[in-house]
């Protein structure tokens, strides 16, 4: 079976099994089995190889042929939303045990493992698709600014009438292309004044996070961005600060920054059972640091179905929530994304079981093509 799935990200909870290197060469995914999340991501990849002075970048970054691309979503993101006359009538949502599989970072409101990530498609779309996944379960929501409807997703928010409080929302600044620590701040404070322009459209005034989508071509690049957040969070309009895309060196730019007041809680990788190198998990969990998987899925299934549709048997469970158990019991978290209301409810229900040990050794050893 064939399915759309969405972004994730991993986190280190403390569970020390070993992972293989995997021989993968690019973040992007195979055309054969792409899904929506991961193109969202491939084609918002920085123009000039962001990040590639502090630290490596992946080879999929360092395309520029999809440039126009980036524009056009931005662009598209400034327009008036379309008219939600053909939304689907309310439904009371069902009660959520999403805030138990979750985090905590700093005090602030629990950040479920669990995330529904909105993709390229419009704030029609968004809309009926965000009252979905609320209405399954989903409690934690990836609104990428990349993605273009942020105020349709937001309308919906403020129309399912769940109270805030039970919500963590998470929007993203692209500022990867400017160059010097102040024109990086001044890109990227008005990226954070975009997000809550666009959250404002369902009485949204306060993000639980917000996140960088790539980094900045040079340390300073990146301290000025990571300023723009540290500002914004001194002004109350959010709680958590992240990044996605970041290298061990690219982090050390802001944690080695001796003016820097806090830290990045969350790293957002395409962290799966087809890309697991040995140490990416390791790197961010030495900083303190949760990874989240923005492609938990995308080329797994297609190479790797029948393995885990296998194992799946055993625990009465599919092909594709094996992969997403996997990546809880590495210690990661994960962001995907559907339009059927069968594959979100699916997709939530990953934490009732636990993969042996057996199982997840024999995962690694199928995945790992360094042997």
């Amino acid at each position: 079976m064939v399915r759309e799935f969405g972004a994730f990200r991993v986190a280190s909870l403390g569970i020390s099994f070993a992972l293989s290197w995997h021989a993968a060469t690019s973040f992007a995914p195979s055309s054969a089995h792409i899904r929506p999340h991961s193109l969202l991501r491939s084609i918002a990849e920085p123009a000039d190889g962001g990040g590639s002075v502090v630290g490596p970048a992946p080879p999929a970054f360092a395309s520029a042929g999809r440039r126009t691309a980036v524009a056009a979503l931005i662009a598209a993101s400034a327009l008036p939303p379309p008219s939600l006359a053909s939304v689907p009538a309310l439904v009371a949502p069902k009660p959520s045990d999403a805030m138990k599989n979750a985090l905590v970072f700093g005090g602030s409101r629990p950040f479920p493992l669990a995330s529904f990530g909105l993709q390229v498609y419009n704030d029609d779309t968004a809309y009926k698709l965000t009252l979905t996944a609320l209405e399954t379960g989903f409690r934690n929501f990836f609104a990428s600014v990349l993605a273009g409807n942020q105020r349709g997703f937001a309308r919906a928010v403020k129309d399912s009438k769940i109270p805030r409080s039970e919500l963590y929302i998470c929007g993203t600044v692209l500022s990867n292309r400017e160059r010097g620590y102040d024109a990086a701040l001044a890109k990227t404070k008005q990226g954070c004044a975009e997000n809550m322009a666009a959250m404002a459209a369902g009485g949204i005034d306060h993000l639980d996070m917000i996140m960088l989508d790539y980094p900045g071509p040079d340390s300073a690049s990146i301290r000025g961005q990571w300023r723009a957040f540290e500002q914004m969070k001194s002004e109350g309009t959010v709680d958590d600060l992240a990044v996605s895309n970041f290298s061990a060196a690219q982090l050390d730019s802001i944690l080695g920054d001796p003016d820097a007041k806090f830290r990045p809680t969350v790293n957002q990788l395409p962290f799966s059972l087809a890309y697991h190198p040995t140490g990416l998990l390791e790197y961010n969990a030495e900083r303190g640091i949760h990874v989240q998987s923005w492609s938990p899925l995308s080329r797994v299934l297609g190479k790797y179905g029948k393995d885990l549709a296998a194992i799946g048997k055993k625990y009465n469970k599919s092909a594709a929530q094996v992969g997403l158990r996997w990546i809880v019991q590495s210690g990661a978290s994960f962001t995907t994304q559907t339009k059927s209301m069968s594959h979100f409810e699916e997709d939530l229900n990953v934490f009732d079981f636990e993969l042996s040990k057996e199982d997840f050794d024999q995962l690694l050893k199928i995945t790992d093509t360094s042997l």
